[in-house]
């Protein structure tokens, strides 16, 4: 398991920046000593049962007393109490924090151009491609792409072969409401169940293609309609993780107003909420189908910086550093 520190690029500076990796011993002794030496143990701490009380444990207890557990909270997250909803007093456990509802339509601006995509949550991107011969190759250390969407049994599993991806990872300070990256028609969307691992960069590297072993929702947006962005079938990939107890599809039209279960032949407007991870850190991903998106060129140079130190790098041998992105904003344009 991964000891060194990991960084990411700040995209408005283009800047390094040190990850504060929560529960890092933790994380170390699971995936290290219990995984190798206990798997009976590992799987249990990685079920669904453990996930809910470790969940509980940590975010459904109360602040305590006078809010200055809360104040210090708030600040080790360092969380904009000016972009929130909520006041401070409202939010007095953990849970409410990171349910947290923002006023996402002033805090984070949007592209105007249609053929936009943008990014479904405030989190860490990688981009890459599902072709061997892509210099994007990197499907099979996070995924194995058949494995993430559910089987060859899935009528969308070759329409979106050889496609292209990007791989958003929530850490807990983030807001955790997702967004729809593009306007379409909701072809389909179904959960597949699994496991609860952790999302920390050195249990991704230790575990093979742990994203399609956790448990996921897969919603297939057709992009080819009216009012459409036009890149195609596009599949989200919503993936739970260690203390992620839940996915909650809904969406809104404005705001956060009359949510609503996300269901096939259903408009999905781009940049508008979708659904609301249970608190913790957790992964987004989207699959594009083959030659249908260009993703922003930023972003692709950012990825292979050689001056950074990424856990990822380090695990994969080759450079890949995250960028961090804020919901809404640019990840590519339809080719």
């Amino acid at each position: 398991m991964l000891t060194m520190r990991h960084q990411y690029i700040a995209r408005d500076s283009g800047s390094l920046c040190d990850e504060p990796l929560f529960a890092d011993r933790l994380i170390k002794l699971m995936y290290n000593g219990v995984r190798e030496n206990a798997p009976i143990l590992f799987r249990l701490l990685t079920s669904s049962r453990m996930t809910g009380v470790l969940g509980f444990i940590n975010y459904d207890l109360p602040f305590g007393a006078g809010g200055s557990a809360c104040s210090r909270f708030l600040k080790q997250l360092n969380i904009d109490l000016g972009e929130c909803l909520a006041s401070a007093a409202e939010l007095d456990t953990p849970r409410k924090v990171f349910e947290r509802q923002i006023r996402y339509w002033d805090s984070r601006p949007m592209p105007e151009h249609p053929g936009a995509v943008v990014s479904p949550a405030d989190a860490r991107v990688l981009v890459g491609s599902c072709r061997e011969t892509s210099s994007l190759f990197i499907k099979d250390k996070f995924f194995g792409f058949e494995e993430l969407l559910g089987g060859d049994q899935r009528p969308w599993l070759q329409a979106m072969r050889d496609g292209d991806f990007a791989l958003f990872r929530l850490t807990p300070d983030k807001y955790h409401y997702n967004h729809s990256p593009v306007s379409g028609e909701v072809a389909d969307i179904y959960q597949i169940d699994g496991a609860f691992n952790s999302c920390n960069p050195g249990a991704i590297v230790t575990v093979a293609t742990p994203y399609s072993k956790n448990r996921r929702v897969v919603t297939i947006i057709d992009t080819d309609v009216k009012g459409g962005t036009g890149v195609g079938l596009v599949a989200m990939v919503e993936v739970v993780a260690l203390m992620i107890g839940d996915i909650v599809q809904c969406y809104s039209e404005q705001a956060y107003q009359e949510p609503k279960q996300v269901v096939p032949g259903m408009f999905v407007r781009k940049g508008q909420p979708k659904s609301l991870y249970r608190p913790g850190s957790s992964t987004d991903i989207l699959v594009f189908q083959r030659g249908r998106i260009e993703f922003a060129a930023d972003l692709l140079a950012n990825q292979t910086r050689t001056d950074a130190t990424s856990r990822f790098t380090k695990g994969f041998g080759a450079p890949l550093v995250e960028t961090d992105i804020r919901v809404r904003a640019l990840l590519g344009q339809a080719r």
